[in-house]
C-alpha cells in the first residue's frame, strides 16, 4: 500500500511540475541538474545470498523475548562468512542495540517488525556526533559503524517504542529551563536514535518502515556514497515526539536519498555540519547530496539545512518533493557562533501545500537553544565534559558568523502558505546571490528581506492576502 501511496504522490508531483516548467520563459542560473547527481549513492551492495536466519540462533518473535544478542549472532556469523542475508521469520521481535558488519544485508521482509527496547541500558554508549558535538551517546538501535558495503532492506518495519526517551526528555527540559539550562538539556537527555550509519561507506537503506523515534531516526554520520530509498518514516503517533528528525545528513558525501516519505515532529531532510567550536574544530563538510521525489508531512522543514552548519553545506540538488503541512518548506538555519559556508544550493521542481513558511533563511536559530550560557552558582572545574565543549567560546566572534549564498529556487508551486519569504541576515554576513525563477506562491503575507545582496527574481509571482509587498531593507543589488 506505500508503495502505491509513494507512487500516487510522485505521478501527481510530476503532472504538476511538468505544468509549471512549460509555463517558463528561460531557466535560472543553477537549475539545470549538476553533473555530479550521478554519482551520489551507494556504489555497491552485498551480492552474498546465503541466508542467516535469526530464529536459528534463538531469535523469538513473540513481541516479548529480548533478542538482540540472538540477531546479532547471526549478524556476526553472516560476516564471519564473507557476507550475506540475516532473515527473520515474521512476528515481532523485541532487541537492543545491533551492529551491522561489512558485507550483511539485514533483510525486514513484509510481516516482520522489530521492536526496540525501551530500556536504556540496552543501548550502550559509543563515541559518536550528536546535535553537532562529538561526545559520548547511547548506540542506535541499528548501527552501521566503519563497515562498508552494507544494507538494510525489505518491506518490513522498526518501531522504535521511543516514549521512554520522550518522557525523560520532557520531564528533564521542564526541570532544566528552570535552571536557565535549556541549551544543555538536548544534550544530557541521551535519547536513543534509530539507525545510525557512521564512518562508513556503500550503504544502502530500502523500503522499510520506521516508527516512533525516540530522538533521530535516520543519522548518517562521517560517512559516503549512502543511498535512502524508499523509506517511510511516522514519528507523529500522539504528536510528542520531540527532535524526531527523518532523515540528517551529517557532515556526509555523496549521498542520494529518493522515494521517501516522512511525517515527523522535526526537520524532515535535514543536512547537517556540526556546532560551534566543535564543529569548527572537526571541519568536516556536507556535500553533494541529492533529495528527490519525496514527500513530507508534518515537520519542521520540507527540506532543510542547519542548524548545525560549521563545516559548510555545499552542492545540494533537491527535487521533485512535496510537502503538505510542514512548518517551512526550504530553511536555511544557523547561529552566529556556527560558522560555515552554506552554497551552491538547488531547491526546484517543488510543491508545497499548507506550509507556514515557504522560504526561511535566519542566521540567529532559536536563542534559547543555540546559545550556551553557564547560569550563576555553577563550577566551571566540575562540569561534564560535553558541557564543556558547548561552553567554549569560537575566537575570533566573526569565525561564528555563518555565510549563505548561490541558492537557486526554480519552478516551485505552493499554496495555503502563512508567510512566503522570512529571510533574516547579518550586517557582516549578507545574504548573497539567491535567485528565484518560475516561483509561484500563493500565502497570507508576502514576508520580509533583510540584509540580502544580489537576489534575482525572474517570473516570480508572490500574492499575499494582506494585499502587502515583500518588505526589503538593509540590502543591495536586489532585482525583485
Amino acid at each position: 500500500m506505500k508503495r502505491l501511496t509513494l507512487l500516487k504522490y510522485a505521478i501527481l508531483a510530476c503532472i504538476a511540475c511538468s505544468i509549471v516548467i512549460s509555463t517558463s520563459a528561460q531557466s535560472t542560473p543553477g537549475s539545470k541538474e549538476p553533473a555530479w547527481v550521478k554519482q551520489t549513492g551507494a556504489r555497491k551492495f552485498p551480492s552474498a545470498k546465503k541466508r542467516f536466519p535469526v530464529n536459528q540462533y534463538g531469535a523469538k518473535p513473540d513481541a516479548q523475548t529480548l533478542n538482540t544478542k540472538a540477531i546479532q549472532a547471526a549478524i556476526d556469523a553472516c560476516a564471519n562468512a564473507g557476507g550475506g542475508m540475516v532473515t527473520f521469520m515474521p512476528g515481532s521481535y523485541v532487541t537492543g542495540a545491533l551492529f551491522l558488519k561489512s558485507n550483511v544485508q539485514l533483510q525486514l521482509d513484509k510481516g516482520v517488525e522489530l521492536l526496540g527496547s525501551q530500556n536504556f541500558d540496552d543501548y550502550p554508549e559509543i563515541d559518536t556526533r550528536i546535535a553537532g558535538i562529538e561526545m559520548k551517546w547511547p548506540a542506535a538501535l541499528i548501527n552501521v559503524i566503519g563497515a562498508t558495503n552494507t544494507a538494510v532492506t525489505g518491506e518490513g518495519s522498526i518501531n522504535a517504542r521511543g516514549k521512554f526517551c520522550w518522557d525523560k526528555y520532557w520531564a528533564m527540559r521542564k526541570e532544566y529551563e528552570a535552571k536557565g539550562l535549556r541549551w544543555i538539556v538536548d544534550y544530557d537527555a541521551k535519547r536513543v536514535r534509530t539507525i545510525l550509519v557512521q564512518n562508513a561507506s556503500d550503504v544502502t537503506i530500502k523500503g522499510i518502515t520506521v516508527k516512533n523515534a525516540g530522538f533521530w531516526t535516520v543519522q548518517l554520520l562521517y560517512s559516503s556514497y549512502v543511498t535512502v530509498n524508499g523509506v517511510v518514516i511516522r514519528n507523529n503517533e500522539d504528536g510528542k515526539g520531540p527532535s524526531t528528525d527523518g532523515v540528517d545528513v551529517d557532515s556526509s558525501t555523496w549521498v542520494l536519498i529518493e522515494n521517501c516519505d516522512i511525517d515527523c515532529n522535526d526537520d524532515n531532510f535535514c543536512l547537517k555540519a556540526g556546532r560551534d567550536w566543535d564543529g569548527l574544530r572537526v571541519n568536516k563538510p556536507t556535500e553533494y547530496v541529492v533529495v528527490r521525489n519525496c514527500m513530507a508531512g508534518k515537520g519542521a522543514g520540507l527540506l532543510t539545512l542547519g542548524s548545525e552548519t560549521s563545516g559548510g553545506i555545499h552542492h545540494v540538488y533537491a527535487t521533485n518533493l512535496h510537502g503538505k503541512g510542514t512548518s517551512n518548506g526550504l530553511l536555511i538555519k544557523s547561529a552566529l557562533t556556527r560558522g560555515g559556508t552554506i552554497e551552491d544550493i538547488h531547491f526546484c521542481n517543488t510543491q508545497m501545500d499548507s506550509v507556514g513558511t515557504a522560504f526561511s533563511f535566519t542566521m540567529n536559530w532559536n536563542p534559547a537553544y543555540s546559545y550556551s550560557k553557564l547560569p550563576d552558582g555553577y563550577s566551571s572545574d566540575s562540569l561534564p565534559k560535553h558541557w564543556k565543549i558547548l561552553l567554549t567560546k569560537v575566537e575570533p566572534i566573526e569565525k561564528g558568523f555563518p555565510h549563505f549564498k548561490e541558492v537557486y529556487v526554480s519552478d516551485i508551486k505552493a499554496v495555503g502558505v502563512k508567510k512566503v519569504v522570512n529571510a533574516a541576515g547579518i550586517k557582516e554576513s549578507l545574504l548573497q546571490n539567491f535567485l528565484f525563477n518560475n516561483v509561484n506562491v500563493q500565502g497570507n503575507t508576502a514576508g520580509t528581506i533583510d540584509f540580502g545582496e544580489g537576489w534575482r527574481f525572474e517570473h516570480v509571482s508572490i500574492v499575499g492576502a494582506d494585499g502587502k509587498q515583500l518588505q526589503v531593507s538593509n540590502s543591495e543589488d536586489m532585482k525583485l
